[in-house]
């Protein structure tokens, strides 16, 4: 198969696109013949080195987390799923901007959503949702998403709004028009939060979800009163120190199963920002790792 691969630790430019073997399916798992595959933090986090004491790789690797495309392999134990269907879900913390990958947690693609859409909805929307539930019932509560423009931060949005919260979405004033489209009230990040707050949420915020790492946690905790109504899944050393709610991504399929199904009521679509072809990831991986996009970006395989 072809795949996107890197041999050593390194900038964008170390990635390469040549024959790689063919993965096949263990108990439990599928493999897909991939569409599309979602670009996110951890990739370029991944292939730098960043994380390589915590997540040490077996190189050459390939990136990529989250893709959608037809199942043409099914392992041991699988039910409810066919040869040919359409998914889109997760794999390892690598492999999937190839032809061809291996996913653990999977659900049926919505056929409201384009492969772009699904592609960047697995790891989105696990995560978001994971914050969101962290933080308990949403309905009638006044929700503030740090960083609401982000992949992530958009779909904790929408599926918010979908679940009756009012939500206030922090990003730069470029995306506010794109805050209010999710359904967000937006307002800008960073100093005297406080105060633009007291105006935009006169009874109060309750909870809080911060997807930015942006060193907001101190003042989410004074904002909502109490480190419990924060949840973060970006700052896990603030979110020790301070008590709140640390969450991590996991391979959830009930999780990816609720999020198709928010879009197949059209009450959740995943925002891309930019799609590449799988020859331009060397650009896909430098766009991300400036920071500050509106949705994701996804590689077209």
């Amino acid at each position: 198969m072809r795949a996107a691969r890197f041999h050593a630790y390194g900038g964008a430019e170390s990635l390469v696109i040549e024959q790689a073997p063919d993965p096949h399916p263990g108990p439990g798992e599928i493999r897909v013949r991939v569409a599309a595959a979602g670009v996110n933090p951890i990739d370029w986090k991944l292939r730098a080195g960043i994380l390589s004491q915590v997540i040490p790789l077996e190189l050459p690797a390939i990136p990529g987390r989250d893709a959608v495309g037809v199942v043409d392999e099914i392992g041991d134990g699988v039910q409810g799923v066919s040869i040919g269907d359409r998914v889109f879900g997760l794999g390892g913390v690598t492999g999937a901007t190839a032809e061809l990958v291996i996913l653990s947690a999977w659900a049926h693609a919505p056929d409201t959503w384009n492969d772009e859409q699904a592609a960047g909805a697995g790891l989105a929307s696990v995560t978001a949702m994971r914050g969101l539930n962290a933080l308990g019932s949403l309905a009638g509560r006044t929700l503030l998403v740090e960083g609401a423009a982000g992949g992530v931060g958009s779909a904790a949005v929408e599926i918010a709004v979908a679940q009756g919260a009012t939500v206030i979405g922090t990003a730069s004033e470029r995306n506010h028009e794109f805050l209010t489209s999710l359904g967000a009230v937006p307002t800008t990040y960073g100093p005297d939060l406080a105060q633009r707050l007291s105006a935009l949420a006169p009874h109060g915020v309750d909870i809080a979800l911060d997807t930015a790492a942006s060193g907001s946690l101190d003042d989410l905790v004074a904002i909502t009163g109490d480190p419990t109504r924060v949840a973060t899944v970006a700052d896990h050393a603030g979110g020790q120190r301070l008590g709140t709610h640390v969450v991590n991504a996991e391979n959830d399929s009930t999780l990816l199963s609720a999020a198709a199904e928010l879009g197949r009521q059209g009450r959740y679509t995943p925002r891309i920002e930019q799609t590449y072809l799988l020859e331009r990831i060397a650009d896909a991986h430098a766009h991300a790792e400036r920071g500050r996009t509106r949705g994701k970006i996804v590689i077209c395989v």
